[in-house]
């Protein structure tokens, strides 16, 4: 498999995971390779779908040897390396491709602090190749029409909203890596960095972080933004669901409402992956800088002691115990 003029190859790290596929059909409908995967569990059936010839390893090091053969014979070098690994071995997942002279696409958040964005900045000018991350709601049609409403409406004017985002997970969660703050970041990290992307990209730089509820599986605050009070509402509790979207079976519930009026993205989430890897390979996308305000507001919620229901805490918080 000789590389053709216009075609890419890719590596994946994470191919065994709930966003790998997006990824992968990414890299099928733009046309390019996938040369080799890496995951530590061997239930990547998934792969058939998309690239069956791919190579694939359980053990880092072998896939990170192969890389470099690849590299030295030159006739498979890998051009991209994607990661979908858990959330704290991005960094080191992103070093590695960087080592292997490939660029990297990873998905959010792309490190848990915001000092590790400053290394990997060093490393990439060091390298010469391209930190990318994921940021598919800045591609969503809905939060792009916002935007361009904010940006057209008064200069002065400070937006009241309300973000809530209810994604129903069973005990298995709690029992992975994502359950552990440590390796995901927690809830606000782990379900609600690109929320806070969305809302930073919008909405102007943050003046006020406050933290009201922060624990396993539910984290709430108000964030101040130039342009935004924003009352914010994280949570894996299927029972917070509204009733009448519970009623309707809905496990997971999306909701921005904006002077109290409802803004509608709760559908073309699919496709918006492959929408990113057309920008990164048009040489756009998004850099490692643009992800460093999500990841300090994160960080910075996980860091924080929260201060209980008060001052202006989300609606939906209102008659909860924690």
């Amino acid at each position: 498999m000789v590389q053709q003029d216009g075609i890419h190859n890719f590596a994946l790290i994470g191919a065994a995971g709930y966003i790998a596929p997006r990824h992968m059909r990414a890299m099928k409908d733009t046309g390019n390779n996938l040369v080799a995967a890496l995951d530590k569990f061997d239930s990547v059936g998934i792969i058939d779908s998309f690239f069956p010839e791919s190579a694939f390893f359980t053990e880092t090091e072998r896939f990170d040897r192969h890389m470099d053969k690849l590299r030295r014979k030159g006739e498979q070098k890998i051009d991209y390396v994607s990661i979908c690994s858990p959330n704290y071995l991005h960094d080191a997942h992103i070093r590695l491709a960087l080592r292997n002279e490939a660029n990297a696409i990873c998905e959010k958040p792309i490190v848990l602090n915001p000092w590790n964005v400053d290394a990997l900045s060093e490393i990439e000018k060091e390298s010469g190749k391209k930190i990318y991350t994921i940021l598919q709601l800045r591609l969503h049609p809905s939060i792009i029409k916002l935007k361009e409403q904010v940006e057209k409406g008064p200069k002065d004017k400070i937006y009241d909203l309300d973000l809530t985002y209810i994604t129903s997970r069973g005990r298995w969660y709690f029992i992975s890596w994502k359950g552990d703050v440590h390796k995901s970041g927690g809830v606000a990290t782990n379900i609600g960095v690109h929320f806070f992307d969305m809302l930073t990209w919008i909405f102007g730089d943050i003046k006020k972080n406050t933290v009201h509820v922060s624990n396993e599986d539910t984290a709430a605050g108000f964030l101040e933004l130039d342009k935004a009070r924003v009352r914010w509402y994280l949570s894996l509790r299927k029972e917070t669901i509204p009733e009448e979207a519970g009623n309707n079976g809905m496990a997971t519930f999306r909701s921005i409402t904006i002077e109290g009026k409802e803004i509608e993205f709760s559908g073309g989430f699919t496709d918006l992956h492959t929408e990113s890897y057309k920008d990164i390979l048009n040489g756009k996308g998004f850099g490692i800088h643009e992800a460093r305000k999500s990841i300090e507001i994160v960080h910075n919620i996980r860091t924080s002691s929260p201060v209980g229901l008060k001052g202006d805490y989300h609606p939906i918080l209102k008659g909860m115990k924690f």
